[in-house]
């Protein structure tokens, strides 16, 4: 199980990257006043995010199934490692932001030449895989230029805990089904339970602000200059959530089998 669970780590880290380094689109977008573009392009981290799971998925659920057969196998720890691989997927997107904001303006100026994602994706050569070493940046942090955003704490900390719950939904709902063996497949499907909760959060307080503060950049100079570092700052979060997820997913599982038994 070994390999199953390196194979299974690498995948969660590229979901994580793909999906934080998301931002960087955004970024990209707004600096060049092309944020409709910009949102369009968000199709290729989803599309990378969604094959990687894809595999990863059934590789987790694995390792439940091998649980059962040895009662030594401590699946909990396995889950927990993938956790981690999550929280270090986050960090390497959170390294590589300055770079990939200047990839991805690149990609959005060229995108409007060639018209199609196809035809964007054909265009690429060789010659310029390699001039992209160009574009990496190193990230600088600086904690004393973050405290001028005037970003709501609120939000900021219900971004960590929705990225919390995000993380440990499907795993939760996993070791739930270990937990659970005569209700494992209603535990293992049970994900939404956990999910349901931050989908409420995150349409209802997170977004509406998210698009107020991109908004606010692409009208303001002043503004558009801080949005970096605001997006770098819900990265942060995002980082503080998936190492959140290793509190919640024991109760999570736990209220998921509760919740199985009772319905």
């Amino acid at each position: 199980m070994a390999i199953n669970l390196t194979i299974v780590f690498v995948l969660t880290m590229i979901i994580h990257t793909s999906e934080t380094l998301s931002y960087s689109i955004r970024y990209a977008g707004v600096k060049l006043n092309k944020i409709a573009v910009a949102l369009s392009l968000t199709g290729m981290v989803v599309l990378v995010s969604r094959t990687a799971n894809m595999i990863q998925a059934p590789l987790t659920a694995k390792f439940i199934d091998y649980a059962r057969i040895d009662a030594s196998f401590d699946v909990l720890w396995c889950l927990r490692i993938i956790l981690f691989a999550a929280s270090a997927g986050t960090l390497v997107a959170l390294f590589l932001f300055p770079t990939f904001v200047g990839v991805f303006e690149r990609i959005i100026a060229k995108f409007e030449v060639v018209g199609s994602l196809p035809k964007l994706i054909a265009s690429v050569t060789i010659g310029q895989i390699k001039n992209s070493r160009h574009y990496l940046k190193k990230p600088r942090f600086n904690l004393r230029h973050f405290r001028i955003l005037g970003i709501p704490k609120r939000f900021i900390l219900l971004n960590t805990i929705v990225t919390g719950i995000y993380t440990v939904g499907v795993l939760s709902s996993l070791y739930a089904a270990y937990l659970s063996p005569n209700l494992s497949t209603t535990a293992s499907q049970a994900s939404g339970i956990i999910n349901g909760v931050a989908t409420i959060i995150l349409t209802i307080f997170i977004d509406p602000q998210l698009g107020l503060i991109t908004d606010r950049a692409i009208h303001d100079e002043g503004s558009k200059h801080q949005l970096g570092k605001i997006y770098v700052m819900l990265m942060l979060s995002r980082f503080l959530g998936t190492l959140l997820a290793q509190l919640f997913i024991v109760p999570a599982a736990y209220l998921i089998a509760w919740l199985v038994q009772v319905i």
